[in-house]
C-alpha cells in the first residue's frame, strides 16, 4: 500500500508526536511494526543506523538497492505544500535536482528551464519513463559539476540520507549560483524510523543551525504540512 507523503506525515505525527520516548524507542516495539513493512529486511533496516558511520559509499549504496523493493513505491516524497513552496522559489536559468528519486519533480521543472537530474542511482525504468530529462548518476558529496554551474539547485528529501552531511551541503552550495531550496521531513530523531535516515530536523532552527554560513544574507526556513522548506 502505497501512502502519499501527506497522510504519512499524519502517521508519524502520532508515532514521533504523542507516543512518550520509551515507548516509541522501544526496539520490541519498533520490531514489530517495522517488521509488517519490511518484511525479510527488518534486521536491515534496525541495524543500519548503528553501521552507518563506518560503511563505505559502496555498502551504502548497496543498502539503498537491497531495501528498494520494501520503500513506498508512491512516485514523490514531496506534500503538496512543499511543491507548490518549491516551484514559488524557483528563478531564470538552468536547473539541477540532486536526489531525483523517481523523476516526479524533475519532470515539474523541466518546464522552467534546462535540467540535469542526479541520484546515486537512476534505473533505466525511470529514464525510460522521463526522456526530457538528462539523468546523471552522481555522488551528492562529491557532484561532477562546475563551481557555480547551476542558477537553481534544488533538494529534496535526500539530505536526511546523507553520510556526510557537511560535505553535502558544502557540495550543494559549490555548484549553486542564485538558489539553492532544500526540503527535509520534520522528524525527532529515534534510532528506530520506518525508514533510512542519518539526520533529524525536528525544528526550523535544527535546519538552519546546519545551513548556517556567512556568505548569504537570506536563509529562510518554513515549515510545510510536516516539511521544512529551506531557501537562500
Amino acid at each position: 500500500m502505497n501512502l502519499s507523503r501527506d497522510v504519512t506525515n499524519k502517521i508519524h505525527f502520532v508515532l514521533d508526536q504523542l507516543l512518550p520516548p520509551i515507548i516509541r524507542d522501544s526496539k520490541l516495539l519498533c520490531k514489530f511494526l517495522i517488521r509488517l513493512q519490511f518484511k525479510n529486511k527488518t534486521n536491515v533496516m534496525m541495524s543500519f543506523k548503528e553501521k552507518a558511520p563506518t560503511i563505505s559509499y559502496k555498502e551504502f549504496v548497496e543498502i539503498y538497492e537491497d531495501t528498494a523493493s520494501v520503500h513506498p513505491q508512491r512516485e514523490t516524497d514531496l506534500n503538496k505544500k512543499s511543491e507548490k513552496l518549491i516551484l514559488d522559489h524557483i528563478v531564470d536559468g538552468n536547473i539541477v535536482e540532486v536526489g531525483c528519486g523517481r523523476g516526479y519533480l524533475s519532470n515539474i521543472l523541466s518546464k522552467f528551464g534546462r535540467l540535469i537530474a542526479t541520484d546515486m542511482v537512476v534505473s533505466n525504468k525511470i529514464k525510460q519513463q522521463y526522456q526530457n530529462i538528462t539523468f546523471q548518476e552522481a555522488n551528492i558529496e562529491s557532484l561532477p559539476f562546475k563551481d557555480n554551474y547551476f542558477d537553481n539547485v534544488v533538494c529534496t528529501h535526500t539530505l536526511e540520507h546523507v553520510l556526510d552531511i557537511n560535505k553535502a551541503i558544502s557540495e550543494l552550495r559549490r555548484v549553486c549560483k542564485r538558489r539553492l531550496i532544500i526540503v527535509v521531513p520534520q522528524q525527532r530523531p529515534y534510532k528506530y524510523t520506518f525508514d533510512l535516515h542519518l539526520h533529524f530536523f525536528p525544528y526550523p532552527h535544527s535546519l538552519l543551525t546546519i545551513m548556517k554560513s556567512d556568505n548569504f544574507k537570506k536563509q529562510i526556513c518554513l515549515r510545510a504540512d510536516g516539511d521544512l522548506f529551506y531557501y537562500e
